[in-house]
């Protein structure tokens, strides 16, 4: 069980699962018990074939503020009280603290960051880690690492760049400005901007529409995304070739297939 369950809010519709940060009152600030009720709650959902798709959003009028100020004074302190000694021990605090967000990038299937309001610093980081992404025109993004005095963290220079090309990750991460979701989509940070009463509904649609798609199929979409950064273009084809045989041995390839034949909508188990 979650040491403080009620930081994060689950709700199961069908094969969809929506995640919600829930601390409301501090606009979803990320904190370490924070982290550890998340990373409970998606290895747990990680093991859970029968999920097709996550949806995580946050309560109130926020997405999340980022890091917990508080946790950082105490960071900043170590690190004062003990130049160099403590460094290693702050890197290692602070290696642990990401993964607990970023567990997100463990589900096995697609997950989808409804963007509902200002999503900053950390807090964007988690969505930059999701696969999809929908935000609200009116939310405030910005990874505000370097007007904190801090380097970025929890894998802003390695997703943002992916996601909008070096230039412009240079200037969001080098000014620390923040910019709208109306900007997110434009600069393709986010998939679409909607306002802001219809983008967990929206995240929600798309989810529903891959839970119709066969699990097997899906997740193994996601494997090949994953890796295609490292991958030459011949690795690729026989990573897909390989996806596809053990897709060929699945009912839902029969069901798939028939179901074309037939020209009605196919009816997938998984298997």
């Amino acid at each position: 069980m979650s040491t403080q369950p009620e930081m994060i809010l689950e709700q199961r519709t069908a094969d969809v699962v929506t995640l919600r940060f829930h601390d409301p009152e501090r606009r979803n600030a990320m904190t370490r018990a924070m982290g550890e009720a998340f990373a409970e709650r998606i290895a747990a959902l990680a093991g859970d074939t029968s999920i097709r798709a996550v949806v995580l959003t946050g309560s109130g009028s926020a997405f999340s503020a980022g890091g917990d100020l508080g946790m950082l004074d105490e960071q900043a302190a170590q690190g004062q009280a003990g130049p160099g000694v403590a460094r290693f021990p702050i890197r290692d605090a602070m290696r642990g603290f990401y993964k607990l967000f970023l567990s997100v990038r463990d589900l096995p299937c697609p997950s989808i960051a409804a963007i509902n309001g200002h999503a900053i610093g950390a807090g964007l980081c988690v969505a930059l880690g999701c696969d999809i992404r929908l935000v609200a025109n009116e939310a405030k993004l910005g990874l505000n690492f370097t007007k904190l005095g801090l380097h970025p963290g929890m894998a802003a220079t390695w997703t943002l760049p992916r996601l909008v090309g070096p230039a412009v990750a240079a200037e969001l991460l080098y000014t620390s400005r923040l910019f709208s979701g109306e900007e997110a989509a434009r600069i393709g940070l986010a998939n679409r901007a909607l306002p802001a009463d219809e983008v967990l509904a929206a995240g929600e649609e798309i989810a529903r529409e891959i839970a119709a798609c066969a699990p097997l199929a899906v997740r193994g979409v996601k494997r090949a995304l994953a890796r295609t950064g490292d991958a030459s273009i011949e690795d690729q084809l026989t990573f897909e070739a390989s996806e596809q045989a053990i897709c060929f041995e699945s009912r839902d390839a029969l069901e798939g297939i028939q179901a074309a034949r037939e020209r009605r909508s196919p009816n997938f188990k998984g298997n």
